[in-house]
């Protein structure tokens, strides 16, 4: 299945009243601020339209990424929405998407979503813990959560669930707990963000003071890994695993486990778990064939061919040829007994 040709248009903290101590939109985006215009929103649709795109066959999503959508007054979602009609109505998009906070979704609102053509409306849940949602200054409790994603799936709404990893009060086993109260709600989708200390939030003036210690890059990559396993045991996607590199972003970071390949590094730790347990239920003194998709390359190596130095440290590579097959699917691990 073709992905599909997302047009982003940022409301970089647009409809949202809160100021969560992890928040810097404008650093995090690196949108300036200012208010997007109808006029504004078609230009960029026609300009990206225009550009030749690798899969041209794939669907055309218009999507508001940075603020509360649902949180603007409803004339401004009307004027922000009613710009991409036209496309809808022409054919050249096909959904659109938006991103906005729990407690700004009611039945009423979902229903008024649908109508204007909105097919996936992401929430920014962040946890499923009240504690660590009053501790990170969230303004809403995880009850909302549960019932804007039944009001979104009432309305015919795909529903996407952003969750925070590290957040102040936050711990494992409370993240592990919220990721799977997440995962009851069945979304569409699900992102991971580990939390980043970015200057100008709140909770960079914690981070000086000495009140709030951000997860180590091990930590992080290692909780995001368990977190996605839940996810993928109940067959809900990880669309994303970290937040997208920006120039700006990495100049804001002041702290926290930022790596521009996170999602790469969690799917390494993922992968060196699975081919070792097939590793290690192998007949010993025999010689085996290792067979990987071409694609996972990387993610088996890992970052500085650090998973091929722990297998190798682990006795598990001896006696076995790894190959890496072209066309074999993603994240398949075959092993076959090669004769002597």
């Amino acid at each position: 299945m073709v992905s599909p040709f997302v047009i982003p248009i940022f409301i970089a903290h647009q409809g949202c009243p809160h100021q969560c101590l992890f928040c810097n939109q404008r650093s995090i985006t690196g949108a300036a601020e200012g208010m997007v215009t109808a006029r504004e929103v078609r230009e960029t649709i026609l300009g990206q339209l225009a550009w030749p795109r690798r899969h041209p066959e794939a669907p055309v999503q218009v999507a508001f990424y940075g603020g509360s959508f649902t949180g603007l007054t409803l004339a401004r979602q009307r004027e922000l929405l009613g710009a991409a009609q036209p496309f809808l109505a022409a054919g050249q998009v096909q959904e659109l998407r938006l991103s906005t906070r729990p407690d700004y979704v009611t039945p009423e609102i979902a229903g008024f979503l649908r109508m204007q053509g909105v097919g996936i409306v992401e929430l920014g849940a962040q946890s499923l813990d009240d504690r660590v949602l009053a501790d990170s200054g969230r303004g809403h409790t995880a009850a909302q959560v549960r019932t804007a994603v039944a009001c979104l799936k009432e309305a015919g709404i795909q529903v996407g669930l952003q969750l925070m990893l590290g957040l102040p009060g936050d711990c494992p086993a409370t993240a592990l707990a919220g990721g799977r109260r997440a995962a009851e709600l069945e979304p569409d989708l699900v992102r991971l963000y580990p939390c980043l200390v970015v200057s100008g939030s709140p909770l960079a003036e914690l981070y000086r003071q000495g009140r709030y210690q951000p997860l180590s890059l091990l930590r992080a990559v290692a909780l995001a890994a368990r977190l996605r396993a839940i996810f993928e045991a109940h067959r809900i996607p990880v669309v994303r695993m970290g937040l997208q590199p920006s120039a700006s972003l990495e100049k804001a970071v002041l702290a926290g486990p930022y790596h521009p390949a996170f999602g790469e590094l969690v799917l390494s730790r993922l992968f060196f778990k699975q081919v070792r347990a097939v590793l290690f239920a192998r007949s010993s003194g025999q010689s085996h064939r290792l067979s990987l998709a071409k694609a996972d390359e990387s993610i088996y190596r890992g970052r500085g061919n650090g998973n091929v130095k722990r297998l190798t440290a682990l006795g598990l590579l001896e006696g076995v040829e790894t190959v890496f097959t072209p066309g074999q699917p993603r994240q398949s691990v075959v092993l076959t007994q090669v004769a002597s």
